[in-house]
């Protein structure tokens, strides 16, 4: 009698394992993980982060290669560009999902091919709403292409990059990488060189899965003083090294509760040194602003 309940009980073992080898598994997000403590790395939590806000864009017109030149001379750690795809799958430096504000033609980015984008003057309105910072350089300046700027830059910069709506634009992320390796961008050469960032989730953790050595930054949307969970912290920390917050609904409580959990915490748009001092007391680990000059006098750079 024991030897048959033996022999079933082998059986059953033998069979659970076997469903276990032959059954799909789930595919699990590997945590990410960073140098966080070097003070060599980008993503240092002991470090400051400058990020000049589509370039210096309070001095040059935004998401320009003026605004860019002009964030990397006032000492910023960062270019960020803001990405759209053009009608013809191209990815170009643009905020808007159109192109009314920033060129001098009206429309969405995604309903013209990028020859179409290259002849709109993308500068002067730069001009006349900023008449004291206006220059005669900035007229008929040119939207520029992912590629374009990684040309100009080179490896020798570092690149905060947003994916603006995937939705809208399938095959963004897909496109990203494939520039990212065309340039040779990744596997970066120094850690946090090239760093993503978007209010999607689903595009984060594309990315995660494919390149689980970029650094992710998930951006949070609050409409009242900003407030998490520890399951949210936690559930960030599957795919993200840190999230973006706007600085208007920080508290230091919040900032806090990050900073526990080990997460990087980028606030945005941030351009008076009053309120650079402010967050810097509080914890943040980076700042966004229009005025990188300003953030690098803040920093004693």
């Amino acid at each position: 009698m024991k030897k048959k309940w033996m022999f079933a009980a082998v059986f059953i073992v033998l069979f659970f394992f076997v469903l276990y080898l032959i059954i799909p598994q789930e595919e699990k997000i590997e945590e990410v993980s960073f140098m966080k403590n070097s003070s060599e790395s980008l993503l240092s939590v002991n470090r400051m982060i400058n990020i000049a806000h589509r370039g210096a864009s309070g001095h040059a017109p935004e998401h320009t290669i003026k605004a860019y030149e002009l964030g990397e001379k006032m000492g910023a750690d960062y270019i960020e560009i803001d990405l759209q795809m053009t009608k013809d799958g191209e990815l170009v430096a643009m905020h808007d999902a159109d192109i009314d504000r920033t060129t001098d033609k009206t429309g969405f980015v995604h309903s013209f091919t990028l020859k179409e984008l290259k002849e709109m003057d993308a500068g002067s309105w730069f001009n006349l709403e900023s008449p004291g910072a206006a220059q005669e350089a900035y007229k008929g300046l040119k939207i520029p292409t992912l590629q374009e700027v990684f040309e100009h830059f080179g490896s020798d910069a570092n690149y905060y990059i947003e994916i603006k709506q995937p939705d809208e634009s399938p095959g963004m992320t897909a496109a990203l990488i494939r520039i990212l390796k065309e340039y040779q961008l990744i596997p970066a050469e120094r850690e946090g060189a090239i760093v993503i960032q978007s209010f999607s989730k689903e595009s984060l953790l594309e990315i995660h899965q494919q390149e689980p050595d970029l650094p992710l930054i998930q951006l949070l949307s609050y409409k009242q003083p900003a407030q998490i969970t520890e399951r949210e912290l936690s559930e960030l920390r599957e795919y993200a090294t840190g999230i973006g917050v706007n600085y208007l609904y920080l508290n230091e409580s919040f900032i806090k509760d990050v900073r526990e959990a080990d997460l990087l915490l980028h606030a945005y748009t941030v351009n008076e040194k009053r309120e650079m001092n402010a967050l810097i007391n509080w914890g943040v680990t980076g700042i966004f602003t229009n005025y990188p000059d300003r953030l690098s006098e803040v920093l004693g750079k």
